[in-house]
């Protein structure tokens, strides 16, 4: 049982399309995305690390000049420690021209506060103090900075000091500065970001990975704990990561070391809010890409009308070969492109194979008996045809050399043969649309639809090679001479296509034989 088909060319053509549309589409978004998430994630990491380290640096080189004024402060005192005027002034000196240190203290070796700035601290003066920064700095006797801690005040601080030496190279006490985390100080100047891009951010760890700054003053003097990252930046000192901080937040972080602190300064973005760009640019993206697509569907969609429907017309036609006229109606379908003009030349062809003169052509007027190929009236109607639909076409005379001497050498019976035994080669060696024919003798036409002449020539030249070649019988190789023209390159009138052709096949004979022209 036969069942219609609903679906015609058109239909296929704009189905094919949506699909094809549609997949470039959603691959098309899928790896922008990517490519601009890839893309986001690196720059964010290579901007994080870069601000990072600029940060590290400038913020070592203030620690490093801090140290040196308390150096030289420690090398004052130590030649006038018992000088109450001398500890005044370094005290004031220190606190008061660079607002590196929220206060200032000298301490002697029992620990008892020599001197203090500002005149706010009220500290007892000759009394001992035992906190982590004040008893670390006299248990070392050496540059000090401490881990962050409460101060006899209340004040989570950070405490430096550099250690008092006398002319006999004794430890006579030392000088420090305190920095008050939690209050304004030269490390919250520094390290506060401006930018704020994406809600960026950064804070500090020094190296028992305490947080020594943090925008969220809260977390100033805590341990850092579950930060999936914490390791990796202790371990490589500088870098970017993409790491899980403690709040359980995916960010993009990028770390540098601060050598005079030992501390690592950190500088992340969450990667949600980065990523939001991505997503809000490939929705932009998204939309002019649907236009288009839409655009490139309604081309495909015009095209496909142009393309189907002389194909559909000529499909109509096919079922009604049988009615009188029908020639006439293919006619008149204009082909555009190449398969609708091998479709109505192969449907002209098959209505003539209809009409009983095309049955005569075939059966008995116009093939030549001995060969099968077609005579010259045969070759007439190919040719009429070719100019009608405006085929073009190369002429293919082929002359078999010698052939009279084959006859009066071998016999008639021989020369048949050959002329079967070349048919056959020439046969395989055209293609299966050239037409083929045997116009007296030992002459033989090709008929070979083609735009270029020398297609028709490598043709030629591959059968005359094999000819000259190849054993035909107890005879012999048997070379054929060959002249080729082609319309309507050569001439508009299909009559001087042919002259020429001849021409060129007596220049050939002329020219010693067994070859093209």
């Amino acid at each position: 049982m036969i069942y219609p088909l609903k679906l015609n060319l058109r239909k296929l053509i704009l189905l094919l399309s949506v699909f094809s549309v549609s997949s470039l589409f959603i691959v098309s978004v899928v790896v922008s995305y990517y490519i601009q998430k890839q893309q986001l994630i690196s720059n964010s990491l290579s901007v994080n690390l870069e601000y990072a380290s600029k940060i590290a640096i400038g913020t070592d080189n203030h620690f490093q000049t801090m140290l040196k004024e308390l150096a030289y402060s420690a090398y004052v005192l130590g030649n006038n420690f018992e000088n109450n005027q001398i500890t005044h002034s370094e005290v004031e000196r220190l606190k008061n021209q660079s607002d590196y240190f929220n206060s200032i203290v000298i301490v002697n070796s029992k620990g008892d506060f020599i001197d203090y700035a500002p005149s706010q601290l009220h500290l007892k003066k000759d009394a001992a103090n035992t906190t982590l920064g004040l008893q670390e700095s006299l248990k070392t006797k050496k540059t000090y900075i401490s881990a962050p801690y409460y101060s006899i005040r209340k004040n989570l601080i950070i405490f430096i000091s550099q250690p008092i030496f006398n002319n006999k190279k004794e430890f006579i006490g030392y000088i420090g500065g305190a920095i008050y985390l939690k209050d304004k100080n030269i490390i919250s100047d520094l390290l506060t970001i401006k930018y704020g891009y994406k809600n960026s951010y950064m804070y500090v760890f020094d190296k028992s990975n305490k947080i020594v700054f943090h925008p969220d003053a809260r977390k100033i003097g805590k341990q850092i704990l579950n930060n999936s990252g914490l390791a990796y930046m202790r371990e490589k000192k500088s870098g970017s990561i993409e790491l899980i901080n403690s709040d359980g937040i995916k960010n993009l972080a990028g770390f540098a070391h601060i050598p005079t602190t030992d501390w690592i300064i950190v500088s992340q973005q969450p990667t949600k809010e980065l990523l939001q760009q991505a997503t809000t640019t490939i929705y932009k993206v998204a939309f002019f890409m649907l236009i288009f697509y839409a655009f490139i569907f309604f081309i495909v969609w015009q095209v496909s009308l142009l393309i189907s429907s002389p194909l559909n017309r000529l499909a109509k036609m096919a079922s009604r070969l049988n009615q009188p006229n029908i020639d006439l109606n293919i006619a008149k379908i204009e082909p555009w492109y190449f398969e609708v003009r091998r479709f109505k030349i192969s449907l002209l062809m098959s209505v003539r194979n209809f009409s009983e003169k095309i049955s005569e052509l075939n059966n008995r007027v116009n093939t030549d008996p001995l060969t099968g190929f077609y005579n010259r009236r045969g070759m007439d109607l190919f040719v009429d045809s070719f100019i009608k639909t405006e085929t073009k076409f190369s002429v293919i005379y082929i002359d078999i050399d010698f052939f009279k001497k084959i006859n009066d050498t071998y016999g008639h019976d021989q020369g048949d043969v050959v002329l079967n035994q070349i048919a056959s080669y020439i046969r395989e060696n055209f293609r299966s649309n050239d037409i083929c024919c045997r116009i007296g003798g030992e002459e033989f036409i090709i008929l070979t639809p083609t735009t270029n002449i020398d297609i028709g020539y490598t043709i030629a030249e591959r059968l005359r090679k094999r000819l000259e070649s190849t054993m035909i019988g107890s005879i012999g190789p048997v070379t054929v001479s060959i002249g080729i023209a082609h319309w309507p390159n050569d001439a508009f009138d299909v009559q001087e296509v042919f002259k020429k052709a001849d021409n060129n096949l007596y220049k050939a004979k002329a020219a010693g034989r067994n070859c093209i022209r």
